[in-house]
């Protein structure tokens, strides 16, 4: 039988819509689009696509610690990033950043907008709980 763990970061959004941060089925753990927010879900860092990055790792770290991840175990990610061109070298620069010499696979989409004014980015995960941590 395949126990079932989720995640949230009890943040506004979550009851509203209808989603957890994460759900944990078997050895596969997955993630919702991250984005910047702090603990109270306020967004944070309008425009500035370096902040919001490095809030999202701190948001992801968080998801990760509750499964007793890491981020050598993440298989899979996907980027939603506006105004793409103008910003594909700084997530190129952030991935390589937060990952190192791990190399998940990973998909890069171009998005008019996000949910809030402002966001720029947006990224979801799918973490193999098996691979070495």
């Amino acid at each position: 039988m395949t126990t079932i763990d989720t995640y949230s970061h009890n943040v506004s959004g979550e009851k509203e819509f209808g989603f957890a941060q994460a759900i944990k089925a078997g050895d596969t753990i997955y993630i919702s689009g991250q984005l910047s927010h702090d603990d109270q879900g306020e967004f944070l860092f309008a425009d500035d696509l370096g902040s919001q990055f490095h809030q999202v790792w701190a948001n992801l770290n968080k998801v990760l610690a509750h499964f007793g991840a890491s981020r050598n175990q993440i298989v899979q990610d996907g980027v939603f990033v506006v105004n793409l061109p103008d910003n594909a070298a700084a997530v190129a620069a952030a991935h390589l950043a937060y990952f190192g010499d791990h190399r998940p696979t990973s998909t890069t989409v171009g998005v008019n907008a996000l949910f809030f004014p402002g966001q720029l980015l947006e990224i979801n995960f799918i973490v193999d709980t098996r691979l070495p941590a």
